[in-house]
């Protein structure tokens, strides 16, 4: 197949170019070229901004293409501006949205027919930022954007919840194997038998691949497999993989709460809204998506770090992470706390 990847250079995109080439696909990736990374020698580069209208047109007479996947968009009008000009070379348009579309989650459970965000397909804000509650309703209105522009029987929307494994640069995954090598006491948040689903960032990938291989449109919810891994998982793999240096104590939800810890945030991954988790992948899985053992995520992801690899600096990665002396406090805290409790 002849594909397009729109973004290919820093995380979901790379991934999906390696999955693409190594399945034997003609791929053309289309980005600014401004991170430095290097693509597979049969991997043709088209270099160009989405922002720019001739820019888009020099792309679209570069095709045709089996199909065009859109990584990176979140401004509906960017999107909606590549799909128009892609409309009539591409035979599908994929675009890689998010679970926070949903207008109801975390707090609820979503299955693909859940309400979206109210959203629109031409917003164009001037500017916006993570952790302001306005990511969700651009990408929904992204979705509507590629609906639009492409019709719904071509287009292909990918609703990924967390996404962890090899040049994250969101600060999630990274920022416990960092906090693991530290070593000492590690607050960990509520319960180790808490269940969690990421989903490692090369099974998304080859799941998006496989969809474009065999031209599926629709939605599809993308996490890991229900009820196979806990936090405590998580933590122990992450000690195990960075040579066990860390002990674990686990700390009380509505403690931490009262003490202002925020969720998700501070200690990444960690959130108590019910419908965090519980997002329904059956269309997924009947479709082809395959999850490898967290653990390997884990441990891959280390080796990736280890390494020397760096993820692309984001001001993302400064949201995630519990500061050290905060944490000393609270172990301090939590152990006075237990001690009045006896």
């Amino acid at each position: 197949m002849r594909l397009l990847v729109i973004g290919g250079g820093w995380f979901v995109g790379r991934a999906i170019v390696a999955a693409a080439n190594g399945a034997g696909h003609e791929v053309t990736v289309f980005n600014r070229g401004r991170t430095p990374v290097e693509l597979p020698a049969s991997v043709r580069h088209v270099r160009g901004d989405r922002e720019r209208e001739s820019d888009l047109r020099r792309l679209a007479g570069a095709g045709p293409w089996d199909a065009a996947i859109d990584v990176p968009g979140v401004v509906p009008a960017q999107v909606r501006d590549a799909a128009r000009h892609l409309a009539t070379v591409v035979g599908q348009y994929m675009f890689v949205s998010t679970v926070s579309a949903y207008r109801d989650w975390p707090a609820v459970a979503v299955s693909e027919e859940s309400t979206l965000h109210d959203a629109a397909p031409d917003a164009n804000p001037d500017d916006w930022a993570w952790g302001t509650g306005v990511y969700g309703p651009l990408k929904a209105g992204a979705e509507a954007a590629v609906r639009r522009e492409v019709g719904v029987e071509r287009a292909t929307i990918v609703r990924p919840g967390v996404i962890l494994g090899p040049y994250e640069y969101g600060g999630r995954l990274t920022w416990w194997l960092r906090r693991a090598v530290r070593g000492g006491r590690i607050v960990a948040p509520g319960s180790p038998h808490r269940p969690i689903r990421p989903v490692d960032v090369r099974d998304l990938a080859a799941f998006i691949v496989k969809l474009a291989e065999n031209g599926v449109p629709g939605v599809f919810n993308v996490a890991g497999p229900p009820g196979r891994d806990t936090f405590g998982d998580f933590l122990t793999a992450c000690l195990t993989a960075t040579g066990d240096r860390g002990t674990v104590t686990w700390v009380d939800d509505k403690w931490l709460q009262t003490h202002g810890v925020r969720e998700w945030v501070e200690l990444p991954l960690w959130r108590t809204a019910p419908g965090t988790w519980a997002i329904d992948t059956g269309r997924a899985g009947e479709a082809g998506l395959s999850c490898r053992p967290l653990r390997q995520t884990v441990s891959d992801t280390w080796s990736w770090m280890a390494a020397g690899g760096q993820p692309v600096e984001l001001a993302r990665q400064s949201m995630h992470g519990l500061d050290p002396e905060r944490e000393t406090a609270l172990l301090a805290a939590w152990d006075e706390f237990l001690r009045n409790q006896r």
